[in-house]
C-alpha cells in the first residue's frame, strides 16, 4: 500500500480539531499583546467592580479619620507606608528598620486593618492608626495612608519586613540622576534565616507583561496623584497583585530603574499571606523563577 493511501484523505481539520487551534492562537496573542497578567488583572477587577464604589468611600473616611486623630499631617521628604494586621512582633522590628535608615528626613506611616495596635517604638516620626473596621483589601490600606501623608517620595513595606540602612539612601541617589520609580534587590529569607536566594530583576515592561519583576517592600516612587494602589479585592494566593499593577501602570509614564543593590529582607514564612515556604516554590516554578 502506499504512503498516500495511508494517510488519509487531504482537506481542512475536523470540526473537533478546530476549537483547539482558535485557543492555541488566542492564547498566543495575548502571551504577546497586552500579555497574560493585564488580561488576568482586567479580568479579576470586572468582576469585583461591585465593591470598587464603597472600597473608594471607606478609604476617604478612614485617612480623614487618621488626620484627625494624629492632629497634624505626617510630613518628610518620604513617607515609609506599613500597612498590618495581626502581626505585632514582627510589626515592630520592621518599624524599627525605617527608623535606622541613614536617612533621616523621613516619617513612618502604620495603618492596622482593623485588628489592634502594640506599642510602637516612640519617636515622633512614627504615626499610627487603627481602621474602624477590617478592611481585607492592602491596596485600601497603603492608599489610607499615602492620603494622609504629605512628602516628596512614597516607599512602601510590609509589616512582617525589613530593610537594610541602606535602603531609602540608595534608592534616593537613583531618583536624584532622573529615576521617578526605583526597586531594589531584595533577600528572600526562610524562617531559619538562612538566605533562600535574592530577587534581582532589570525592568522591562515586556517582561513584566508576563511574570513578576520587582516587590512591593523595595519600591520608591515619586509622590504623585496616579500613585495610589488597586482597591480590586484579591483572595489568598491570587496573583497579579498590588505591586506589580502599580508598576504596570506607572512604568507606562514614569522613568523605572531597578537598582541591583540588596536593601531589603523578605521573610518567607507559613503565616506569609502571599508566599508561604511551599507556596513561594510552586509559585517560582510557574513562572521560571525570579532569583539570581
Amino acid at each position: 500500500m502506499s504512503a498516500s493511501s495511508t494517510a488519509g484523505p487531504i482537506g481542512p481539520p475536523s470540526p473537533r480539531g478546530a476549537p483547539t487551534v482558535v485557543v492555541d492562537v488566542a492564547k498566543d496573542l495575548i502571551r504577546r499583546y497586552p500579555g497574560t497578567l493585564p488580561v488576568h488583572r482586567w479580568r479579576l477587577a470586572a468582576r469585583r467592580a461591585p465593591r470598587l464604589p464603597s472600597l473608594a468611600r471607606f478609604e476617604r473616611q478612614e485617612s480623614s479619620a487618621a488626620l484627625a486623630s494624629w492632629g497634624r499631617r505626617p510630613v518628610a521628604s518620604v513617607a515609609t507606608i506599613i500597612p498590618t494586621y495581626r502581626r505585632p512582633e514582627k510589626l515592630v522590628a520592621a518599624v524599627e528598620s525605617v527608623l535606622a535608615q541613614t536617612v533621616a528626613d523621613l516619617v513612618v506611616v502604620v495603618i492596622d486593618d482593623g485588628a489592634g495596635l502594640p506599642s510602637l517604638p516612640a519617636d515622633e516620626r512614627v504615626f499610627a492608626y487603627s481602621l474602624s473596621r477590617n478592611c481585607g483589601v492592602a491596596g485600601v490600606v497603603r492608599n489610607v495612608a499615602i492620603r494622609a501623608s504629605a512628602s516628596r517620595y512614597l516607599a512602601f513595606l510590609d509589616d512582617d519586613n525589613v530593610w537594610l540602612p541602606n535602603h531609602l539612601e540608595v534608592a534616593l541617589a537613583a531618583h536624584a540622576r532622573g529615576a521617578a520609580l526605583t526597586y531594589s534587590a531584595l533577600d528572600r529569607v526562610l524562617p531559619d534565616g538562612t538566605l533562600r536566594d535574592v530577587l534581582s530583576v532589570p525592568f522591562d515592561r515586556r517582561r513584566l507583561r508576563d511574570e513578576g519583576i520587582s516587590d512591593t517592600n523595595t519600591i520608591v516612587v515619586r509622590r504623585l496623584r496616579s500613585v495610589r494602589f488597586s482597591r480590586v479585592p484579591l483572595r489568598h494566593g491570587e496573583y497579579p497583585g498590588e505591586d506589580w499593577e502599580l508598576i504596570y501602570r506607572l512604568s507606562r509614564r514614569l522613568r523605572t530603574e531597578h537598582i541591583p543593590v540588596t536593601t531589603a529582607r523578605y521573610l518567607v514564612h507559613d503565616d506569609s499571606y502571599f508566599h508561604t515556604v511551599d507556596g513561594l516554590a510552586r509559585f517560582d516554578a510557574q513562572r521560571g523563577g525570579l532569583g539570581s
